[in-house]
């Protein structure tokens, strides 16, 4: 039994998740947060868990309702659908092995995908 893993291997991943047309989706007035782009996409294996994983920050200055609004429209569009298990209030969508969630913070909101390999 394999204990422990590590990214090697993965750098197809990293790239696939990267590339995910998603993360460039957002709502008129929505702005990338200065810094957001330099969170590339990359791996991490911890504990022997090995995580590919990306995330976008945007500044916005509309409501939760219209940032909601547009990702569930873009998601379904682009084969994402709600995640079953996605607790109650949550933004989360499935595609696949890959997990989209959208989280509000006080200056707009941030978009994060993750695959567990």
């Amino acid at each position: 039994m394999e204990l422990t893993r590590d990214c090697d291997g993965t750098e197809a991943r990293v790239t696939e998740v990267g590339a995910l047309g998603i993360l460039d989706s957002r709502p008129d007035r929505a702005t990338v947060t200065r810094g957001s782009e330099e969170d590339a996409p990359h791996c991490s294996a911890d504990s022997g868990d090995v995580v590919v994983s990306t995330t976008r920050t945007y500044t916005f200055p509309g409501t939760r309702a219209e940032v909601a609004a547009h990702y569930r429209a873009a998601a379904r569009q682009d084969g994402w659908r709600p995640d079953p298990e996605a607790e109650p209030g949550e933004l989360s969508f499935v595609k696949g092995d890959m997990y989209l969630w959208v989280d509000f913070i006080s200056t707009g909101y941030g978009l994060t995908v993750v695959s567990y390999e």
